[in-house]
């Protein structure tokens, strides 16, 4: 129970701080230039900034639909965070004064989506959205069975961005799209991290040597697979062989490489990046 207090308490503030710095991408940078971001906060937005009804209402009211899907998608603690975070960032909106930090508009659209970005990567690693536009795509995915979740944001946005370029021109929409593409980046790195890790998968008969190659003298941990042959060179069927599988940063891939080929000229070696490593031998080592 302790330890699932302390998980909820760093998951809370992980929320906190993505409300303030989504608060301070809006107000801090993009309303003032009357830039948008993407989702139901562009929609928010466009629509404040068209009619020029209160953005922190809209906020909560657009998003709202999408809390009452996640909560019967996702779960009630999924749905209690999700819904208290929007809240929490419609407030922010409302009654934080933030600086208008840059006049300079490509600052203002760069900066603007990753402090979004950043807010919106936050509270995700805290275990809620602080827009619900992922949820909707999970939705339509759900019941339009040609589009993944991929597709639907990307067509919601191409319609937002649309509409942004009607209403608010051409310039503003453009700079819009920037912001949008800065806080999708920024989202990126905060979920799947800033480190670039590399699976490498190497057949080779010599995987007995190469595999204590890699645990003694490069200090990376081995998964070793039973893999099934198929057919050889002259259409026989090829025999059953051990498969060794690591994970290493890409800083050490050529090191991994240099190591197997001087034990196997010949060993089969491919590389495919990953998006996070946790835990395992490789996080400890890098810890030390």
């Amino acid at each position: 129970m302790k330890l699932d207090l302390k998980l909820e308490l760093k998951n809370v503030f992980l929320i906190l701080v993505g409300i303030f710095l989504a608060g301070m991408g809006i107000k801090g940078f993009l309303l003032s230039s009357n830039f948008i971001d993407g989702g139901v906060t562009g929609i928010s937005m466009l629509i404040s900034g068209v009619s020029g009804f209160s953005l922190p209402i809209l906020v909560a009211v657009l998003n709202l639909p999408f809390v009452v899907v996640g909560y019967y998608q996702l779960g009630l603690r999924f749905g209690i965070k999700s819904g208290l975070g929007i809240l929490g960032l419609s407030l922010c909106i409302a009654f934080v004064n933030f600086p208008d930090v840059t006049p300079d508009k490509l600052l203002t659209a760069i900066f603007g989506g990753l402090f979004i970005g950043a807010g919106i990567g936050l509270a995700i690693r805290g275990g809620a959205v602080l827009d619900g536009t992922e949820i909707a795509a999970l939705l339509v995915s759900r019941r339009v069975y040609i589009l993944n979740v991929g597709d639907v944001i990307l067509l919601l946005n191409v319609l937002i961005f649309g509409a942004a370029a009607i209403f608010l021109g051409i310039g503003p929409a453009l700079y819009s799209i920037l912001t949008y593409a800065a806080a999708t980046k920024a989202i990126d790195f905060l979920l799947h991290g800033f480190e670039e890790y590399t699976a490498v998968t190497i057949v080779s008969q010599h995987y007995e040597e190469i595999r204590e190659v890699i645990i003694q003298k490069l200090r990376r941990g081995v998964t070793v697979f039973k893999g099934g042959g198929g057919l050889g060179a002259h259409g026989e069927k090829a025999e059953d062989r051990e498969i060794l599988y690591c994970v290493a940063t890409r800083l050490e891939i050529g090191i991994i490489k240099a190591a197997v080929k001087k034990v196997d000229n010949a060993a089969f070696i491919t590389t495919h990046t990953l998006n996070d490593v946790d835990g395992g031998l490789l996080k400890r080592n890098l810890l030390h």
